[in-house]
């Protein structure tokens, strides 16, 4: 008998240090996956590129700058920080309605959640920031930006996100160099980084503990050079972690792990959630780890009036399946003008992505990748319902010109195939190595034809 209680104390003690363990920010597969489990869901995001760089639109001092950043101006028109806020920040003056008008278009479009720029490169905070100088919305404006935009989209049933720069072309004391982008003829003589640091720090913690919960925290910039602890980046976390428990963030504190890191269950990405491809698409998605590709709709993040390189609805939506059926999620960008009104070439574009997504919707929230080896009539999604029924949605971009879709050399057993599009039979045709169905082209849809095979 003692021998037996001797053991359990020992047995209580383990399970003690196991748990003491994990309360201390070790987090469970389950937990990781419970507060993940919303984003994965979701699939599709509106990004928002909006700050001082808006008014400038691309154009300084009557030369207009090309390239896809117009919030990098400032950089590459080489303009000092203190002449570049008193030129635009005078000019400043949100339109009354804007945070509601983005929210409801990422409703419209199918988004789940909204990303935006609390504070981008140029250092101007969208925020009511009690931190370092007055460059900010509400000492411009007399409005807290953000409170705005976080209310807008609770009113449309969105989460929200808050992307933050850890560079600030601003600020007297953050560094410059070091592989950092930064404004021609800036040094490093007179400035102290700490200064700089804990002046980051303290503006984030505004925005985490000032606005109720947020969902997505997007980091952006470091460089190989200048990365991770030179942001106080573990500290950083951790202050966010604590009044933001169930928060989601990307890696970029850490440069060396933005296209990459480790995951498949062994977590890291340096205590980032997921990684950021910007621009592109992976050809073959990124296997075991959380991935969101973050695109323009032209050619442009921020506002310009020269860019009119508008991407096709058909090629948004298929670039959305697409990210979809590698397991991704999809952080489509608009660029609103001074005001905050949204281009109407975005408009058109997000609410024609929105009225497919009205009916097809289902074949990519909750999905994840593709089960088929080949698939080059266009994309395919999956889903496994609480009842067991495997449900494998074939995203039909080329519609075969002899109306047969044939799937080879997989191992599939069709139950029942029909259109996501009024639920229609599709008759099919279970062959060895073998699928064929045959469709109708009255039921074409001109960007991504869905047929539902269950198995």
């Amino acid at each position: 008998m003692k021998s037996f209680l001797k053991f359990g104390r020992i047995f209580v003690f383990i399970l003690f240090l196991l748990n003491s363990f994990n309360s201390f920010g070790q987090e469970t597969g389950k937990e990781r996956d419970d507060r993940m489990e919303w984003w994965r869901e979701a699939r599709f995001g509106m990004f928002v590129h909006w700050g001082l760089y808006s008014i400038a639109a691309g154009e300084w001092e009557g030369k207009t700058f090309g390239g896809g950043g117009q919030e990098w101006i400032q950089y590459y028109a080489g303009v000092p920080g203190e002449q570049y806020e008193k030129v635009l920040a005078p000019r400043f003056n949100p339109g009354e309605s804007f945070a509601s008008e983005w929210a409801k278009l990422a409703r419209q479009a199918g988004c789940k959640y909204l990303v935006f720029t609390t504070k981008h490169h140029e250092g101007f905070a969208l925020h009511d920031s009690k931190v370092g100088t007055a460059y900010n919305a509400k000492a411009l404006s007399g409005r807290d930006l953000v409170k705005e935009v976080v209310e807008a989209c609770r009113k449309e049933g969105l989460r929200v996100g808050f992307y933050y720069s850890v560079i600030d072309w601003h600020h007297p004391h953050a560094y410059v160099g070091g592989g950092l982008p930064s404004i021609k003829g800036d040094t490093n003589e007179g400035r102290d980084h700490s200064i700089y640091v804990d002046y980051l720090h303290d503006q984030v913690k505004e925005l985490v503990t000032n606005y109720g919960d947020v969902d997505v925290l997007w980091w952006d910039y470091s460089s190989p050079q200048v990365q991770g602890e030179s942001w106080k980046a573990k500290e950083l976390i951790a202050m966010v972690k604590e009044h933001q428990p169930s928060i989601i963030m990307n890696n970029r504190l850490y440069a060396k792990v933005k296209t990459g890191g480790t995951d498949a269950r062994g977590f890291d990405l340096e205590q980032g959630d997921f990684i950021t491809p910007e621009q592109k698409i992976p050809a073959n998605g990124i296997e075991g780890v959380d991935w969101e590709t973050c695109m323009t709709m032209n050619g442009t993040w921020g506002y310009s009036k020269f860019d009119d390189n508008w991407k096709s609805t058909k090629v948004l939506l298929q670039n959305l399946v697409d990210i979809a059926s590698k397991g991704g999620n999809y952080l489509l960008n608009i660029g609103p003008k001074a005001d905050g009104s949204v281009p109407v070439e975005s408009i058109e574009r997000m609410k024609q992505i929105g009225e497919w997504m009205k009916i097809n919707g289902e074949s990519v929230y909750g999905t994840t990748a593709s089960p088929l080896r080949s698939t080059p009539w266009g994309r395919c999604t999956q889903k496994i319902e609480k009842g067991g029924t495997r449900k494998l949605y074939l995203h039909i971009f080329d519609f075969p010109e002899n109306n047969v879709l044939t799937i080879e050399n997989e191992e599939l057993t069709v139950k029942r195939a029909y259109y996501l599009n009024g639920k229609s039979e599709v008759p099919f045709e279970n062959k060895e190595n073998l699928v064929r169905l045959t469709l109708s082209p009255q039921k074409k849809d001109s960007y991504d034809t869905v047929i539902v095979i269950e198995q």
